[in-house]
């Protein structure tokens, strides 16, 4: 008999403890709470960063919001922007628009390095104007979006850079459009003017022989052919789909 009741004692603690699981499990639920409270502050934490902290800029812009065109219609104009990298590391950096089939840009991306500039040009064709609207209503839509990408050492530029890492892309800017008068002198007129003479120049010194070697912007010769090639996918697709559709 002393046998059996020795026997049913563990078995009548074990119903105990089943009874009462929090007995056992108080401190492992205590630390899963506070392991819990943690996580959840740190999540807290980043997203309170992402709001109130911009992504630090890579590049600096002159003009830093719009790109200006002089205004004439029926015509293929310019514009400039002076990019420089303000990192310390080497930074990629590449265009898009809204309106690929009626703007371009040369270079549409390249590489700089710490401290470098560049100074891309902006072709766009200024359409004609509808119901004789004047400059001063003239609203553009079309947007330029620059953005950039810090690469390693030895990386060369091609587009697919921003795909294959598009978690660590920034958007730097989107440019707006602003209209002016060609034949009305303004300060951002004489700006336009020195800028695209200054990146003329630069590409006819890129044409020349290099005297010695160091980092360079994306080659200058495919921008247009690049242009081009994209135009010519869009007019073939064009085709398919009025073949298709009869």
């Amino acid at each position: 008999m002393a046998i059996a009741a020795g026997n049913h004692k563990p078995n009548s603690d074990a119903n105990l403890f089943r009874l009462c699981p929090f007995w056992s499990s108080s401190g492992n639920t205590q630390n899963q709470t506070e392991g819990n409270a943690q996580k959840s502050s740190k999540t807290v934490s980043s997203v309170a960063r992402s709001f109130l902290l911009p992504p630090r800029r890579r590049l600096r812009l002159d003009p830093s919001n719009h790109l200006y065109f002089p205004y004439e219609p029926g015509k293929q104009v310019r514009s400039a922007v002076r990019l420089k990298n303000t990192s310390k590391s080497r930074v990629a950096f590449k265009f898009q628009t809204t309106a690929p089939k009626s703007c371009y840009m040369r270079p549409p991306g390249g590489i700089l390095a710490p401290g470098e500039s560049v100074i891309a040009t902006v072709f766009k064709f200024v359409e004609q104007p509808e119901n004789n609207e004047k400059l001063s209503d003239q609203k553009n839509k079309v947007k330029f979006k620059i953005m950039s990408l810090k690469v390693k050492e030895g990386v060369d530029y091609v587009p697919e850079l921003f795909d294959e890492q598009k978690d660590l892309v920034t958007v730097e800017r989107v440019l707006g459009v602003v209209f002016l008068d060609p034949e009305r002198p303004s300060p951002a007129l004489e700006k336009l003017k020195r800028q695209l003479a200054e990146a003329d120049a630069a590409v006819e010194a890129r044409k020349k022989p290099p005297a010695e070697t160091g980092p360079r912007v994306a080659a200058e010769g495919l921008v247009i052919d690049e242009w081009k090639e994209r135009r010519e996918k869009y007019l073939a697709r064009q085709q398919v789909q009025a073949v298709d559709s009869v």
